[in-house]
Formats: C-alpha cells, structure tokens, sequence
C-alpha cells in the first residue's frame, strides 16, 4: 500500500496534479522517467492525446417545463437553470438566492416528456384545460398554497403512474400535437443559446418516464448533437398511442433518430431501487417476455451508463446483497417502488443495484455471448427546483416544496400504506465526472459512451483508474503516471488487453485527490466482482489505499478513520485523512479462467450531512433517525477482464 501527503495549496492549483513521491515506493529510473519524453518536444505535454481533467456536470435536472416540478411550485424556467449551472447567482421558486460552489462544465437538461409544459397552461388556468376536471383540480391545489401544491403533484404522479390522466387533455400536450412542437423547439433553442463550447456544455435531451404500475424504468436521452438534428424529431414518451413503457421500443426510438438523422444518441437509466426488481431482470422483462439475444444487444448498445447515485437514494449496492461491505448501506431508499405503492421485498433487491447488475451482466454475456449491463458510472441530481446543487451546505431538496426552511426534515416526503419517506432522508447526491478531451457536446458524449466516466456523492474529488499487466509503484511515482496509464493499460470503462504469457494476475493503478475545497481522503477501494467455475456470481471489496497508520485486522478491514464533526455547530476539520491516495494493485485472488470486473471506490472522512447544516441554520432539532455525518464518495466505471477463448 501506498500514501502519500500533499499540500493544499498544490492541491489548489493542480487539482489533477499526480500522486507525490512515495518513501516506500523507490525512486523512478531514468528509463521510467524517459519514457514521459517522447523526443518530439522538449515539453512533456506536447501533443498529449489523452483527457487531462474531470470535467463535472448533472445530466439529470428538471425544470417548471416537467409536470411534477412544476405542480411542486417550480417557476424557473431552463433559461435559469442553465444560468445556475454556470455558475450565476440566481433566486429560487421559494424565493432564496442561491450559487453553486464552482460552476458546473456541462449539464443535462431532462424533463418530463410525457405532458411537458402542461403544468405551466394548468397555474395560469389557461381555459382551453379548465373544462376537464383533473385540470380544474389541480389548479386549484396549485393557487391555495404551497402545501396545496404539493399534494396536488403527488396526485398527478399516483394518476400518470396508474395511466389514469384525461387522454384528450394530455394528448394536447403529446408528440403528434402543434403545441408540443413547438414546445420542443423551444426547448432545443434554449440549448443551442446557452452552449458555449470549451467553456460550458448545454446538451439537448429529455427523460423517458416510463412507470410499471408505480415501479420506475426511467431513462435520461441525451443528444451528441446540435439544433438541426434535434428538431428533426420530438421526444418518445411513455403513454401509448404515439409512446410506450417498454424500453425495447424506446431503443428503438433511439435507432430511428439516428437513422434519420444520422445523428448520435444515448440513454442512461436511473433509480433501479425504486423499481421493484425490473430495473435489470435475468431471466425477462416486467411483461414476462424472456431476455433473448436481441434485447441483450440493443441495451448494451443504447444504454452505456448508469447512474448510480442521486436525491432519491444511492444504487450502489444494498446490504442485504452485500452484507460483508461495511460501507453498502448507504444513504438507502428501500421502502418501496417510485410511489411506494407496493412494498419492498427482498427478492426484488438483486435486479435494482449497480453492483448486482453488473454481475448479472457477466451471467448474461456467458449465455448471449453479450453483457447487456456492461455500463458505465455516472452521478446526477434529478433535482426538480432547475437547480443543480448537490453540496450538503447548500442543498435545495428534491423539488420547490423542500427548498431550505425549518420543517422540511421532518415533513413527510412520501407516505402511504406501504412506508414512509420523509424530508430528511432525500440524498444531497450527486454528479458525473467524465474524462473527456474537451468540453463540447461530442467530446463529452463520446466519453460517456466508451464509460470513461465516474460518478460522485457531491465532493469533486479527481480520480483515475487504469488496468493492465505490468504497473508498478515507480509507474505510479513518475509524476505522471497518466501517461504510463493509457500507454500500459487502459482506463475505468475499458477492457483488459490480453494478458501476457508470463502474467500472473492484473493490477490496477489508481489514485485520487480530495475536492480542494473539501474533505479528506479515508481510504480507496477496489470492488470485485466475477463469475466462479459453477456460474455463479461472487463479490469482494478490497481496501487498497488508506489515510493514517491503521492496520487490517485478521479479516482484512480497516478501523474506522474517525469522526471530526461538530454537530452542534455544522463543522469539521481536515486533521484526519489525506488529500491524496493512491497505489499499484494486484489482484490476490486472480483466477484467469473467470470473468469478472473491477471498480474504485473512493470514501471521504466523515462531514456534516445537509440535515446537520438545517438544524444549525434554523436552530432545529435533527430528527431521531436522521445521520449527522456522512461519508461521501466517488464510483469509478469498471474494468472488464474477459479471459482468452479456450
């Protein structure tokens, strides 16, 4: 193992600056140091062909154009949506100024294509919609008050999960209509207004919503491409006639756009724990079709990254499935499906979470010859306040109705007979990192398309994670160790190359630095999972790099790096952690004869969760079961070792 310590002030200026020299780690050859001069240029950087920072963005952020934001109390447009994520003070629905930390690179827009735009017609009492009853109703929920509001979202999300909105009236505002159009174009214009590239990216896209009796299958489409392209098409839905919930029919949407077009697009599903186990089925579908070979192809195809962590729960895992990781209970929503109409059941658990999803995959791709879940990572917000925030002291909640102010911990969030969520438990979660070239629309996209990507809790910590054969700690030492990376090896969301003949096992080269204006580092992980001789799945979580002088115990864990936070006052110190790890590892447990993957986890010390900053900016208590502190964290894409066809 390896660690080392870094200055802020280095840290502050070279964010993405490599792991420093290392006692215990030898002192780099001249060879080794020679190989980062390639003889061209006396600069080391010179015609460096590979990305050279994070770039950090939300590809899921609703704004007042989405049905339930707006019955929430959503009034911002995404002209100002756009403004924020930039990093312009704005004010929000409920009133507040607000600024991000740091503007974001890149950003989503997603909203609702089912009835967008609907709900801004409903608030002002447009009279073409006042005849119909629900229309009538929900207004008039929408102009008692923001409580009324609310109330009057939840219903309009029970009847759209249950197929139970006026089809004439919501067909006003369905593909096939002018007024839907034209409210696309829109859309598209404000994209094409705010894209400004090598500084801030603003892609076109929407979200698929499709609802299985309450249980979520919902997927974000992004766009690789400008106007034209665009507006050559309008956004697939889920409500039949011109929609459907099935996502063999939203691929083939993504087919026919790119056929038509020729143009590039993708889709990113989210929220497989609010599901009900459908998310990532083994065996066939929510309509009881069984997987083939077809369905395997097209979702690997169109679906080549998975968002892991957001407001409404984090999806990494679960600790019933994994009850050995000390870190898998996690920020955890399992009450129910996406309305909690039905009950959670622990059965359903192994077709909802990322870790369990990609083991699956490596089952599937042993029965298909094609791993339909061979994904990668990315964070997001799925805020519905057009507002991107996923900092802990400067959370905004999950919709208008839960902006900043004394009672929202305590408020329930949703409530019915099977379970409750309540304020305190929305997740101040979270955003994607994407190692891209440049920040343009195609250069961010083609990252995420080959899974050179990560997800993040919040904290914009820099991670890489390189695999191969033959790294070693002077590798890692050279100062530039990224260079030897993609040389060597290659990148999280990559396949191993072949391995050499006189290979043992893999390793895996990866390091990290703290958020500059964050907290410190605990420890990294490298999470494993593969497929053993009988077929089954198997999983183990390793701590590669950590903070301090701890030692494992007997059963390779870690204690506990300590708690510095002072609840009573929302504060913490960095004088526990690091602000950088890193190290070269091995995998001990190697067999070549089994497929499996490989991701990094990155756990910070303990902070103040956004709970503990409310109770200290209102001067309200914390509610008995809400957590003071957090450990945020960052998941790296994986890495796919495939072993040589016998």
């Amino acid at each position: 193992m390896m660690k080392f310590n870094l200055s802020t002030t280095f840290l502050m200026t070279a964010m993405i600056a490599m792991p420093a020299m290392s006692q215990d780690a030898g002192t780099p050859t001249k060879q080794a140091l020679s190989a980062n001069y390639t003889g061209k240029a006396y600069s080391p950087y010179a015609g460096r062909n590979y990305p050279e920072r994070p770039l950090w963005g939300d590809s899921h952020l609703h704004t007042s154009l989405s049905m339930d934001a707006g019955l929430f109390g959503n009034t911002l447009p995404p002209s100002e949506a756009y403004r924020f994520a930039r990093g312009e003070e704005v004010v929000s629905s409920t009133g507040q100024p607000v600024r991000l930390s740091r503007p974001l690179d890149w950003v989503v827009i997603a909203d609702h294509s089912d009835g967008m735009g609907m709900v801004g017609d409903i608030k002002s009492g447009k009279p073409e919609l006042m005849g119909f009853e629900q229309a009538n109703r929900w207004h008039k929920g929408i102009s008692a008050g923001a409580e009324e509001g609310v109330e009057a979202a939840l219903d309009l999300i029970m009847a759209f999960s249950n197929d139970k909105i006026d089809p004439d009236m919501f067909a006003l505002y369905s593909p096939g209509s002018k007024l839907y159009k034209n409210l696309w174009e829109n859309v598209v214009a404000n994209a094409e207004a705010f894209n400004d590239p090598g500084r801030f990216t603003a892609f076109i896209g929407f979200e698929w919503t499709s609802l299985i009796k309450g249980n979520n299958m919902h997927r974000v489409v992004m766009m690789r491409d400008g106007p034209t392209r665009a507006r050559q098409v309008v956004p697939f839905t889920m409500t039949a006639p011109q929609g459907s919930p099935n996502p063999r029919d939203l691929w083939k949407y993504l087919a026919n756009y790119e056929d038509k077009t020729n143009g590039e697009i993708l889709a990113i599903a989210h929220n497989g724990n609010l599901s009900n186990g459908i998310m990532f089925p083994l065996e066939a579908q929510f309509d009881g079709k069984k997987l083939d070979e077809t369905y395997v192809t097209e979702r690997a195809k169109w679906e080549p990254a998975y968002e892991i962590t957001q407001i409404k729960g984090d999806g990494e895992t679960h600790p019933f499935l994994s009850p050995d990781d000390e870190f898998a209970d996690y920020e955890t929503w399992d009450v129910g499906n996406l309305d909690a109409s039905v009950a959670k059941t622990d059965d359903m658990l192994a077709g909802e979470y990322a870790r369990s999803a990609l083991k699956q995959g490596l089952q599937l791709e042993a029965k298909f010859g094609t791993n339909p879940y061979k994904f990668g990572i990315v964070g997001a917000t799925d805020s519905h306040t057009s507002l991107a925030t996923a900092e802990e002291d400067n959370f905004f909640g999950k919709h208008t109705g839960y902006e900043p102010k004394a009672e929202r911990m305590s408020h329930p969030f949703i409530e019915t007979d099977a379970g409750t969520i309540t304020g305190w438990q929305m997740v101040a979660s979270g955003l994607g990192a994407v190692w891209a070239k440049e920040n343009t629309r195609a250069s961010i996209f083609d990252a995420i398309q080959r899974k050179e990507v990560y997800g993040s809790t919040g904290p914009r910590m820099a991670v890489r994670f390189f695999g191969g054969w033959e790294f070693s700690d002077i590798d890692l030492n050279s100062r530039t160790p990224a260079n030897v990376g993609y040389d060597k090896g290659v990148p999280m969301g990559g396949d191993m190359r072949t391995m050499p003949k006189d290979a043992k096992a893999p390793n895996f080269m990866v390091y990290a630095l703290r958020d500059p204006i964050g907290a410190n580092l605990d420890r990294v992980q490298i999470v494993k999972g593969w497929l053993d001789k009988d077929g089954a799945t198997q999983e183990k979580v390793y701590d590669v790099a950590w903070s301090g002088d701890r030692k494992q115990d007997a059963n390779g864990k870690l204690p506990p790096v300590g708690n510095t936070v002072d609840v009573a006052n929302a504060n913490w110190t960095n004088t526990i952690g690091k602000a950088e790890l890193g190290t070269v590892w091995s995998d001990p447990d190697f067999d070549p004869k089994q497929k499996a993957f490989y991701y990094a986890r990155v756990i910070e010390i303990p902070t103040p969760r956004w709970t503990t900053y409310d109770a200290f900016r209102f001067g309200v208590d914390i509610p008995e079961d809400a957590p003071t502190s957090t450990q945020e964290r960052a998941y790296t894409s994986p890495i796919w070792y495939t072993p040589k066809p016998s």
